[in-house]
């Protein structure tokens, strides 16, 4: 198959999909095209786009390829959909991002870090499948252990859990969260002085909400809904 052809199948493929679809199964429905093709030609596509400053860009997320509307334009889409984007209390983020970082984690483990009773933070979380059940820990009275899904990288546009922010970056801090209620954010400010006034918090949190707020703020419209 021509790379031209190929490109503009896999665009169809992406569009109709709306959601991130894996190289494996796009390797299925090209039979006759090696899966090194497939992902040359998502590549080449993902920076073809991008260059082009188009309002849709193709990312790896969660695991596989998706088209995404541009964050700058963030603020057009939802007048569009005449709706808010989800969004997260602080102790829902607070817990995906203790989750993130120190998966597989247990309740306890959990409630520990966090200082109080997380069983309906957990049931929230479980129900929007952001978090999952991973099994139990061997441990007295087997408690259930929790890791992060597909939908938790897909929202927070991630590649996968290597792309968290670095933990040694939390100064870049959580500002962006209260930045994102009103407009997009394509960059977050150092404020070494809030820092200092800021309250404590897991570590995980402040870092898992200044990336994580930047992100989802044009990441959470898709190219199709």
């Amino acid at each position: 198959m021509e790379e031209e052809r190929l490109k503009s199948i896999l665009e169809s493929l992406l569009f109709a999909a709306g959601e991130p679809v894996s190289l494996a199964k796009l390797a299925a429905i090209f039979e006759d095209v090696p899966r090194a093709t497939i992902q040359k030609s998502l590549t080449a596509m993902a920076t073809a786009y991008a260059s082009e400053n188009r309002g849709i860009s193709i990312e790896e997320v969660a695991g596989g390829y998706q088209m995404r509307t541009a964050k700058e334009h963030a603020a057009w889409v939802r007048k569009l959909l005449a709706a808010k984007p989800p969004r997260l209390s602080r102790p829902l983020v607070e817990t995906a991002a203790i989750i993130a970082y120190r998966q597989p984690i247990t309740r306890p483990e959990i409630e520990h870090l966090r200082g109080v009773d997380s069983g309906g933070v957990l049931e929230t979380l479980l129900e929007r499948r952001l978090i999952r059940i991973e099994g139990r820990k061997e441990a007295p009275g087997r408690p259930i252990v929790y890791g992060t899904t597909p939908e938790f990288l897909e929202l927070f546009g991630l590649r996968d859990l290597e792309s968290l922010p670095d933990l040694s970056e939390f100064r870049e801090i959580e500002r962006a969260v209260e930045q994102a209620e009103t407009k997009p954010i394509e960059s977050v400010e150092k404020m070494p002085d809030e820092v200092e006034a800021a309250p404590q918090q897991p570590a995980e949190t402040a870092a898992f909400e200044s990336e994580g707020a930047a992100r989802t703020q044009g990441n959470e419209s898709k190219a199709r809904e």
